[in-house]
C-alpha cells in the first residue's frame, strides 16, 4: 500500500503533541491524492468501475493512544510500520463505495511503543463482510463491540456534512419505530439495547407489555459493558421481579424499572390512639427499630393511650419571580397582600382542583426578585403537584393584573422549603402540624420501661434540648424520630425523602405527680392517602390495615390527617421506648439482641 510520508508525519507529531487527542483526517479517495491536504493514496474500488476523475471524501478517525492487545489479526491492517487494531465500520457504504466512510480505530505504532496512531484503509468492494460485524449507535456513530480485554473508547463526533446524510436504514442508526419494536423477537432488542440505540425508558411503551419490558430490561443491562466489566448480572442475582404489578408503577412511581426491593414488614403495637386500637406497618432494616417501638406503644397503653391533634393543615410551595426594578417587586408584593389582590389570586388558585383551597400567601422581596410562599390544603393527597398547578395559575393571573414584566425564575424557589431542613417549616408548618401526648404511670416506667421518670425528665433535657441546642440542631430537639417516620413512609407508599422535614420534632418528657408525661411536637408532616406510591397494592393495603387507605368519602383530607396523627403517634412510642433505654443502659444490649445475626 503506498502511503504519503507527509502525511504519516502529521498523524506522527499529532500524537506525540497530544497523546490523548482525537484526530480527524480528510483523506481522497478514487484515484486522487493531494499532498498537500495532507492525505493518503488509496487505489481505486475493485468493484468494477473505473472511477477516473471522480472524488470521494472519505473522513478517517483514530485515536491516539497506545495498546499491547492485538483485539483481532484478522481485521489488522498494516500500512508500513504501522498497525490498526479492530478497525469498526460505522456508516453504509454501496457496492460502488460510495457515501462517508467513518472508521474508529486503536492504533500501535511498532517498535517505538511511545507513538500510537496511524490510519489508512484501501476501500475494496461493497465490504459487506465487514459491515456485518460493525455495530451502530442512534447517531452513526461507531460503537466498539463487547470484547474481554477491549479498552472503551468514545468516538470524535460526527462531522456536519456526514451527520446531515440520512442514515440507511435501522441497522445504520435509525430507531425503530414502536410496531417494529413490538415485533421484534426478545434478542434483537436486547441487542439494540445493550448498544444503546433503543433507549431503556421506552419499553414499556413501545412494547405495550410492561413485566416484559422489565425481563428485558434486566437482560439488557445484565449483558451491557457497564455489569460485563464487573461480571455482574442481574439476571442471575437475587433481585426479584415476577409477580409484581407494574402497571401501577408507570407513570406514577418508578421508570426504568428492573425489579422490586422487599423490605422486612413488621408491625408495631396496636397503639390506641383518639381511643381507637391501630397497629403500626413499619419497613425496616434495622433490627430493634419495631421491638422498641412495639414495647413503647405497650407502655403509652398501659397509660390510657395517645392524644394526638391536627393543629394545622397546608401545603407550601413558592416560586421565585423577577422583576426589573425593587420598586416593581414591592409593588408586586402590596398586591398580594391587599384583600384584592388575594381574591384575584385564590379565585384562579381554586379553579385548579376540586380539593386545592389556597389559604394564605406570605412575600418576601430581595432586591428585584421576589420570593411568594403560598399554602393551601390539598385533601387526603399529600399536595406538591396539585399546588404546584395551582400557582401556576396565580402567577398567570398575576401577569393579566398588571405585572407584564415579571419573569418566572423558577416555580420552587426553596421558601418553601422542600425536603431540606428550615426554620420557615419548623415556625410556620408545613403539611400537618401536629402534636401528641401521653402520661405513663410511675409503675409502668419502672416496671415496662426498666427506669424511673426522674431520670427520664433528665435524660430528655440533657440528650434532646441541650444536646441539640450544643449541635446547633434545625427541628432535631428529639432522640430518632426519622427512624419511625421513615418506616411508616416506606411501609404506606410515602415519599421518604420528605423525612426531612417530616421528622422535624420536638420531644419533651415532665414529671406529673410521679407519673411520665410525654409530648412530641411535629409541625411538618407530609403525608397523603391518595397518589404517589399509595397507588401501589401492598403500600395501598397497609393504609387499609389503619383504617386511612384512599380519600375519606365525607370529609376530604380527613384521612390523611389520621394518617399524620399515627405517624406522630409512633413516634411518640419510639421516643419513649429509645430514651428509656438510653437511661437505664440497655441499648447496647438490646442492639446486641435484635441487630445482629447469630453466628
Amino acid at each position: 500500500m503506498q502511503h504519503s510520508d507527509a502525511w504519516l508525519e502529521r498523524v506522527r507529531q499529532a500524537c506525540e503533541t497530544s497523546p490523548k487527542a482525537e484526530t480527524q483526517l480528510l483523506a481522497m479517495h478514487r484515484g486522487l491524492a493531494d499532498q498537500d491536504s495532507a492525505s493518503v493514496s488509496v487505489p481505486s474500488a475493485a468493484d468494477g468501475s473505473s472511477g477516473q476523475g471522480q472524488t470521494s471524501h472519505r473522513i478517517y478517525l483514530f485515536k491516539c493512544g497506545d495498546i499491547t492487545d492485538v483485539l483481532d489479526q484478522r481485521e489488522d491492517i498494516r500500512l508500513n510500520r504501522a498497525v490498526v487494531h479492530n478497525i469498526i465500520i460505522g456508516a453504509h457504504l454501496n457496492s460502488r463505495a460510495t457515501g462517508a466512510l467513518l472508521i474508529g480505530a486503536l492504533t500501535h505504532w511498532v517498535p517505538q511503543l511511545a507513538l500510537a496512531a496511524a490510519l489508512a484503509l484501501t476501500v475494496f468492494g461493497p465490504w459487506s463482510s465487514m459491515t456485518r460485524r460493525a455495530s451502530y449507535s442512534p447517531t452513526g456513530l461507531p460503537i466498539r463491540p463487547a470484547h474481554s480485554r477491549t479498552v472503551a473508547t468514545r468516538p470524535p463526533p460526527v462531522p456536519r456534512e456526514v451527520a446531515a446524510r440520512p442514515s440507511a436504514g435501522p441497522g445504520h442508526g435509525k430507531r425503530p419505530s414502536e410496531a417494529e419494536i413490538r415485533a421484534m423477537p426478545d434478542s434483537q432488542i436486547i441487542g439494540l439495547g445493550t448498544r444503546s440505540q433503543l433507549p431503556l425508558y421506552s419499553l414499556e411503551r413501545a412494547l405495550q407489555d410492561p413485566l416484559r419490558a422489565v425481563k428485558l430490561r434486566r437482560q439488557i443491562v445484565s449483558q451491557h459493558q457497564a455489569t460485563s466489566d464487573i461480571n455482574f448480572s442481574v439476571e442471575g442475582s437475587a433481585l426479584p421481579y415476577e409477580g409484581y404489578d407494574y402497571q401501577s408503577v408507570l407513570g406514577a412511581c418508578c421508570e426504568n424499572v428492573i425489579g422490586y426491593m422487599p423490605i422486612p414488614l413488621g408491625v408495631a403495637g396496636p397503639i390506641k390512639v383518639n381511643g381507637k386500637a391501630v397497629f403500626l406497618p413499619m419497613a425496616t432494616t434495622e433490627g430493634a427499630l419495631v421491638a422498641s417501638t412495639n414495647r413503647g406503644c405497650m407502655a403509652i397503653n398501659a397509660g390510657g393511650g395517645v392524644t394526638a391533634l391536627v393543629l394545622g393543615d397546608g401545603m407550601a410551595r413558592a416560586p421565585i419571580v423577577q422583576f426589573p426594578s425593587l420598586e416593581e417587586a414591592g409593588a408586586a408584593k402590596r398586591w398580594l397582600d391587599s384583600e384584592a389582590g388575594f381574591r384575584i389570586i385564590e379565585e384562579a388558585f381554586n379553579a385548579t382542583s376540586r380539593f386545592a383551597r389556597l389559604q394564605n400567601v406570605r412575600a418576601t422581596v430581595v432586591g428585584s426578585d421576589l420570593y411568594i410562599r403560598f399554602t393551601a390544603s390539598t385533601g387526603d393527597a399529600m399536595g406538591m403537584n396539585m399546588i404546584s398547578k395551582g400557582v401556576e395559575q396565580i402567577l398567570e393571573a398575576m401577569r393579566k393584573h398588571g405585572f407584564e414584566s415579571m419573569d418566572i425564575v423558577s416555580l420552587s424557589g426553596n421558601f418553601c422549603a422542600d425536603k431540606k431542613p428550615a426554620a420557615v417549616n419548623w415556625i410556620e408548618g408545613r403539611g400537618k402540624t401536629v402534636s401528641a401526648q401521653a402520661t405513663i404511670p410511675g409503675h409502668v416506667v419502672r416496671e415496662t420501661l426498666k427506669t424511673s421518670v426522674e431520670a427520664l425528665v433528665e435524660l430528655n433535657v440533657s440528650k434532646n434540648l441541650v444536646g441539640s441546642a450544643v449541635a446547633g440542631s434545625l427541628g432535631g430537639f428529639n432522640a430518632h424520630a426519622a427512624n419511625v417516620v421513615t418506616a411508616i413512609y416506606l411501609a404506606t407508599g410515602q415519599d421518604p425523602a420528605q423525612n426531612v422535614q417530616s421528622s422535624s420534632t420536638l420531644t419533651v418528657m415532665k414529671n406529673v405527680n410521679g407519673d411520665l408525661q410525654i409530648s412530641v411536637f411535629m409541625p411538618s408532616i407530609e403525608v397523603g392517602t391518595v397518589g404517589g406510591g399509595t397507588v401501589l397494592s401492598p403500600q395501598k393495603a397497609m393504609l387499609g390495615m389503619m383504617g386511612v387507605q384512599g380519600a375519606h368519602p365525607e370529609q376530604p383530607g380527613r384521612n390523611a390527617q389520621e394518617l399524620a396523627l399515627l405517624v406522630a403517634s409512633g413516634v411518640l412510642a419510639g421516643e419513649l421506648s429509645l430514651c428509656s433505654a438510653l437511661a437505664a443502659g440497655s441499648l447496647v444490649q438490646s442492639h446486641l439482641a435484635h441487630n445482629r445475626k447469630k453466628e
